[in-house]
């Protein structure tokens, strides 16, 4: 790149001689029309980037697009990677469902600055893995790629990985919108009134927009009737005229739009990941006339300016050696510490079973399908190959040593460990309903119908050997888990069930036969070491569960996983029961741990643009240091029940006997209400609880004052509260 014309305008910018706006208007006319509409998408056809997929091994390589020597433009270099780096052996951290469960932005910022680090080194600049997708079906196949059910928790965890990794990589964020049925996803029309649609599955793409993401990848499915990739209400009108979105939008791979001409004027950018339908179509519809000049230059302005822009703020490459070093190893295991959730840890002899007591184990039981089996998630898009990774056995042999640890006769051992759960056999990315019509859309050959019928059978015939999960339509452990776990709580009272998995798992009533129950979900390569030290005592389990568990499936919403059109309401998760009146096993929240808090002294401070102070002191009550969530609840009646918001949180370590004032940043955003004219907050009847989970009875309670926005240096006494 040094000595280009690209740069050049980057040297400039840097040293504040040009905006961004006037390097890229520079760039661009520089640019032929040929080069012009390279940058609208990837930079091999098809068949080129198989035969390397083949000589390199598939995902080994970065996917480029827009890449022009001539003028040193370093084009885009993908990577996906909700978990970690997909094109090269590197870090699997845990599930991004699982980092959501530590409720703590932090330690998001750092998984995205290792990730984005990672990216770097291996060649990348451009990093797609961040999905924040609500499902409002709570077994959908890729929600352990997405951070949970509450937009609030989503936007939050999703901004900071933003933060982390904007230094190292231009950074996206999918898949834009409504995009939570894998099965359907080619098919799908997904249904939603516009005030739904801005309330409750728009606000955490709104707020990664205002942390400055760089790009949006537009769903496959359709909104209300329009293909999302060229869908000018959603990628226009919202996303740039509403937010302000200065970057640029791509496609999702291969099937991203049905219409390579009208998708530019709509608003996308690129289509990913190869020389596909817009290859063929744009040249001579820009030559017509059809594709307007003005629509590409908007395109290819909001592109260049993104590199420009990263290109000028971009630290160094890292070395290689960052990859899966022992940093980042290290930091995957902190992070499964903080994300295993501890469900139910009831009193055997008198005592809470866990953490359990190295000293006087004298044999530990180490039963269950997954028990020694390394299990990381879904082996689709986001799938991530680390050199090792340690199952739950080997952690436990490792620091108890192997004569101590056994695989039989649970009722003989001190405590017995079954791990069980799901695998990518049960959920995941899936290539389900493609079509003839969907085949034609590689472009080239495919075109031809009769090619594209040809091709679609042979595909879908092979997919009975393929091990893609798609949705789960049980919500249920397998029939023989659930037989494991009762055989082996019959003859050990001493019983612990960790659970692996990325979403909502009905645990009722066989949770209510073991002593201690976890949830650990898919907890990365280090996952097996990490386990170890919460059994031991080593770690707390600190997690809070980011989804909500039902006693019964049916209370939750379902659906028809290979419908052609589906409506999305307001109502599902933790609000659904609330609005229902029905009472969760495990409700949005929780979490136990190895000591115990009270929350008391809650204080609000006034409304300002959108946001507000609420204040309250934690105090560890029990014996050893511990770490708490403050989850912040705004109440406002719903057809006469309570229904709560999410507002706010914050991850606090206290010692033991200590309290600690802890201030939590609360917003608003999640009590407006949407109109033609757009957001309106109405004052009314709403208390804020601050506690441990929503709905927790311990929680402080008081009213919110006036919702109207006070200045800055409002110095008005704060509202105060107490217990209820």
């Amino acid at each position: 790149m040094t000595g280009t014309h690209f740069a050049g305008v980057v040297d400039a910018v840097r040293r504040g001689e040009k905006t961004s706006d006037v390097a890229t208007a520079e760039l661009l006319a520089t640019l032929t029309d040929k080069e012009l509409l390279w940058l609208l998408d990837g930079d091999k056809a098809l068949l080129e980037s198989v035969v390397d997929g083949a000589r390199t091994r598939t995902n080994f390589l970065a996917v480029t697009a827009g890449r022009i020597d001539r003028v040193g433009i370093p084009g885009l270099r993908f990577t996906d990677g909700p978990r970690g780096v997909g094109i090269a052996p590197a870090t699997s951290f845990p599930v991004a469902i699982a980092r959501a469960a530590t409720w703590d932005v932090d330690v998001e910022r750092c998984v995205g600055a290792a990730i984005g680090a990672e990216a770097r080194a291996l060649g990348a600049n451009f990093w797609g893995g961040l999905c924040i997708n609500v499902a409002p079906f709570p077994g959908w196949g890729r929600a352990q790629e997405s951070y949970g059910e509450d937009p609030f928790l989503l936007g939050e965890m999703g901004s900071a990985a933003i933060e982390g990794a904007r230094p190292w990589v231009i950074t996206s964020v999918k898949h834009f919108a409504l995009n939570s049925m894998e099965e359907a996803r080619f098919q799908i029309d997904v249904r939603v009134p516009e005030d739904v649609l801005h309330e409750r599955y728009l606000p955490h793409f709104r707020r990664t927009v205002e942390a400055g993401v760089d790009s949006v990848m537009s769903a496959y499915n359709s909104v209300n009737g329009q293909w999302a990739g060229e869908n000018r209400h959603l990628l226009t009108e919202i996303l740039r005229d509403q937010w302000g979105f200065t970057g640029f939008v791509h496609t999702d791979w291969v099937w991203g739009l049905r219409h390579p001409v009208e998708s530019v004027a709509a608003g996308q950018d690129v289509e990913m990941p190869f020389r596909q339908q817009r290859a063929h179509a744009l040249p001579a519809a820009l030559r017509s006339g059809e594709l307007k000049r003005d629509d590409v230059l908007r395109a290819c302005a909001r592109i260049l300016r993104t590199q420009i822009e990263f290109a000028g703020r971009a630290r160094p490459t890292p070395p290689r050696s960052v990859v899966a070093g022992a940093e980042h190893r290290a930091l995957a295991r902190e992070v499964a510490h903080r994300a295993t959730v501890l469900l139910r840890n009831e009193s055997v002899d008198g005592t809470p079973l866990l953490p359990l007591d190295e000293q006087t184990l004298r044999r530990v039981a180490v039963l269950g399908r997954l028990a020694d089996r390394p299990n990381l998630g879904d082996t689709g898009s986001s799938n991530v190959r680390p050199r090792n990774t340690v199952s739950v056995l080997q952690g436990l042999r490792e620091q108890l040593g192997s004569h101590r640890v056994v695989t039989t006769d649970p009722g003989d051992a001190d405590v017995a460990v079954v791990v069980v759960g799901l695998t990518p056999k049960d959920e995941g990315e899936a290539l389900i309903a493609l079509g003839p019509d969907t085949m034609q859309l590689f472009g080239g050959i495919m075109r031809r119908p009769r090619v594209a019928k040809i091709v679609s059978a042979v595909f879908n015939f092979s997919q009975r050997w393929w091990t893609f999960g798609g949705d789960r339509s049980d919500l249920r452990l397998h029939d023989e888990d659930v037989a494991l776990i009762r055989a082996v709580a019959a003859t050990n009272p001493r019983t612990v069930v960790i659970v692996i998995g990325g979403g909502t798992v009905v645990v009722d009533p066989w949770d209510r036969d073991v002593a201690a129950l976890l949830m650990a979900w898919y907890p990365g390569m280090e996952g097996g070491r990490a386990l170890a030290d919460v059994l031991l005592g080593d770690a707390e389990p600190t997690g809070r569960m980011p989804v909500t568990i039902p006693r019964q499936q049916s209370q939750l919403p379902q659906v028809d996983w290979r419908a052609r059109a589906v409506t999305y309401d307001r109502w599902w998760g933790q609000r659904k029961l609330d609005h229902d009146d029905v009472r969760a096993a495990y409700p949005l929240g929780f979490g136990l741990g190895y000591t115990t808090f009270t929350t008391t002294d809650l204080t609000l401070g006034p409304v300002h643009d959108e946001s507000f102070e609420a204040r309250v002191t934690v105090t560890n009550t029990g014996d050893r240091d511990g770490r708490h969530v403050v989850q912040v609840y705004a109440v406002r009646p719903v057809d006469g029940r309570p229904v709560r918001h999410l507002v706010g949180f914050s991850s606090i370590a206290v010692p033991t006997g200590a309290s600690t004032s802890v201030a939590v940043q609360c917003s608003t955003r999640p009590l407006q209400r949407w109109n033609p004219d757009g957001f309106v907050l109405d004052d009314g009847d709403i208390t804020v609880e601050a506690g441990a989970y929503s709905g927790d009875p311990d929680a402080c309670r008081i009213p919110l004052g006036p919702l109207t926005s006070e200045p800055a240096n409002d110095d008005r006494a704060a509202t105060t509260g107490t217990m209820e």
